[in-house]
């Protein structure tokens, strides 16, 4: 194949893509296209992880707390916490109208992912996993401590705010009346979609090979004249911002913030879409973002496809209430024996045995 049509596939694939996600609400139902606003939502936040895990090499256990800073930001600035009956510690009133609340979110979480970043220059491999499942951690405590800033436990409410649009009543964009849950379907995606032509363009030239030079080696990097602390902490920090964008999405489709929304278990969720979609891809994290969606809702129906009872599982009862986090791990561990390098491994490799067959028949 020709570097023109290596340049052009992308793109094509990519004009299909949006083909696809533009005319998609036609054929599926209000409640479908909420489902699949949420993949739109997860794919974003596996992007930017991707940056930092797939390209850096950087293991993060952390994102769902960057998600909550986006989520909290995006709540904030919309509902602010004079909803409290106090002014809180910073005095926000909010009032901000939803869709500008998301670049502000992502910038914040930008900042704190940037800021971590240093002292993350100290770690590597399971430390720095462990370092950043701490803030995972940490994070509903915090939020809980600063309840006269956050709500605490209790959260804050969007619910019926005139700033979350098409909450009360639909509106009209490009002359096509939208519901809350077709307006969140375009938001969604219409922002994963900005987002990745982003990366694909953050990731394509200098600073991508930088990127992974220091994931395949960062002696060769350093001897190379790539700087460590500088790449390092802007994979962290895009990463984050990254995440912080998907936060704000959670919040605006939940309608609703608290520490349960962005539970511990999301940061390491986020990572089993990355590995499941391809790690070191921008295709995989649609694939990553679809199997978390809908992992969970199809194995509570997993009975239906499996024997009543599973012997090599000490005779695990499908029926059982635990019977579903059963079948994700084994689904999980049975996809990483046969797609260790993820959806987008096996999609290189059939790419491969196309351009073969095709060199065959020139």
């Amino acid at each position: 194949m020709s570097g023109r049509a290596r340049t052009l596939a992308p793109l094509a694939g990519f004009a299909l893509l949006t083909a696809a996600v533009m005319l998609l609400p036609a054929w599926i139902s209000d409640f479908r296209a909420q489902e699949f606003a949420y993949v739109g939502m997860y794919t974003v936040a596996l992007i930017g992880l991707n940056v930092l895990t797939g390209y850096t090499g950087q293991i993060s256990l952390g994102h769902g707390a960057f998600m909550a800073i986006g989520g909290y930001t995006t709540a904030l600035l919309m509902a602010g916490n004079d909803q409290f009956g106090q002014t809180g510690i910073f005095g926000i009133g909010g009032g901000m109208k939803d869709i500008w609340t998301i670049p502000i979110a992502g910038l914040v979480a930008g900042l704190v992912g940037f800021l971590f970043g240093f002292p993350a220059l100290r770690l590597s491999g399971l430390y720095l996993a462990l370092a950043t499942f701490a803030i995972a951690v940490s994070m509903p405590a915090v939020i809980k401590n600063f309840e006269q800033f956050t709500g605490g436990g209790s959260g804050v409410n969007l619910f019926g705010l005139p700033e979350l649009t098409a909450s009360i009543s639909p509106v009209e964009r490009a002359g096509v009346e939208l519901n809350f849950n077709n307006y969140l379907y375009y938001l969604s995606w219409s922002t994963a979609l900005m987002l990745y032509v982003a990366a694909w363009l953050f990731l394509r030239g200098r600073t991508g090979r930088a990127l992974r030079a220091v994931r395949d080696s960062e002696t060769a990097a350093v001897s190379s004249g790539v700087s460590l602390a500088r790449y390092k902490t802007l994979a962290f920090g895009v990463s984050a911002a990254y995440a912080g964008v998907a936060g704000s999405l959670f919040a605006i489709a939940t309608t609703f913030v608290n520490p349960d929304v962005f539970p511990i278990a999301l940061s390491i969720i986020l990572l089993v879409g990355v590995v499941v979609g391809g790690l070191g891809s921008l295709l995989g994290p649609i694939v990553g973002a679809a199997f978390i969606q809908y992992m969970p809702i199809v194995s509570p129906d997993a009975d239906a496809l499996i024997p009543d009872r599973l012997p090599l599982l000490g005779g695990v009862d499908t029926g059982d209430p635990g019977a579903p986090a059963v079948v994700y791990g084994v689904t999980v561990i049975l996809l990483m024996f046969v797609l260790p390098t993820g959806a987008a491994g096996l999609l290189h490799r059939l790419g491969a045995v196309v351009r073969r067959g095709y060199a065959r028949v020139r």
